[in-house]
């Protein structure tokens, strides 16, 4: 009877091993398997996640230094040259600068050791925006005795005779000032570009028709190049946006270039953009409504 039970007992525990160690080899085999899978899914997420790295470095690279749009970006160091050869020197300001003091500006602001002349104002945007900075800007400039111009930004949200009529209620400019400026930078994506020119046309003739001058188009040379090729365009002076380069690339004639968006002045806290005119001052005055034929330059 001892010897029976025994002979069960070991006969139990022997089974109970066989079982125990058949277990820990399904474990083992199972963690064999799923190793692999393990190894191979993070594998891929990091080829995956490496690619897609790339993806944005390349993208983000021609985006702002290479594309067509690169030039709204701000400079990442500054740019403290200026195009050689030009004497008539300005620039364009709307609230960004904030307050200016105009005292300085008038008394101190030099650029390469010439005058700032003109000063662009930003005024409207779309059919319903205006600039919270352009009436006191708008004042100020030919109260300091600048000459002055102003710029409506377009929006592809609204008509172009929306635009038109609402930049035309809200300014007001004088003999003596700069003919009106079309800012304009992108197109829409659903809208041919004969459509687009189309749009662009209607709001420069109705704007010419209210002050009896071609207005001025604003805009980067490659999205000129693209859009706004068509010969009937270059009957209207140019102001060409064309940053941190030693002289213009576009081939086509242009009368202001806005060379870079990181200037600093007396006067005006932060960066201002700053321009130059393709000509002397006495052409700049000649260009202001108006068409003056007995200009007095002063010095």
């Amino acid at each position: 009877m001892t010897n029976t039970r025994q002979t069960t007992r070991r006969r139990k525990t022997s089974s109970r091993r066989r079982t125990s160690s058949r277990s820990r080899s399904s474990r083992r085999g199972s963690v064999g398997i799923r190793l692999p899978f393990l190894h191979i899914h993070l594998s891929r997420a990091a080829i995956f996640g490496g690619l897609a790295g790339i993806v944005v470095y390349v993208w983000a690279f021609y985006y702002f230094f290479v594309g067509p749009t690169g030039f709204r970006w701000r400079a990442l160091y500054g740019d403290d040259k200026y195009p050689e050869g030009y004497e008539v020197h300005g620039i364009d300001i709307s609230h960004y600068q904030g307050t200016i003091n105009w005292d300085r500006l008038r008394s101190n602001a030099m650029v390469d050791g010439c005058p700032i002349r003109f000063i662009i104002i930003k005024s409207t945007e779309g059919s319903s925006r205006i600039d919270p900075n352009f009436d006191e800007n708008f004042y100020q400039a030919r109260e300091y005795g600048f000459i002055r111009g102003v710029y409506h930004f377009w929006s592809n949200n609204s008509s172009a005779r929306s635009q038109a009529n609402y930049f035309l209620s809200k300014v007001h400019l004088l003999d003596g000032d700069l003919p009106p400026v079309l800012d304009v930078e992108h197109k829409p994506k659903n809208e041919s570009v004969e459509d687009f020119q189309t749009d662009i046309l209607t709001w420069l003739h109705i704007v010419e028709n209210k002050y009896g001058v071609k207005p001025i188009i604003y805009t980067y040379y490659k999205f000129k190049d693209a859009y706004l090729s068509a010969p009937v365009f270059d009957d209207y002076p140019y102001w060409i946006a064309h940053y941190y380069v030693d002289k213009v690339e576009y081939q086509g004639k242009w009368k202001f270039w806005q060379h870079t968006d990181v200037g600093k002045l007396p006067g005006i806290k932060g960066h201002v953009d700053l321009n130059i005119y393709n000509g002397s001052y006495y052409d700049l005055m000649r260009l202001t409504i108006g068409n003056q034929e007995n200009v007095v330059v002063a010095e």
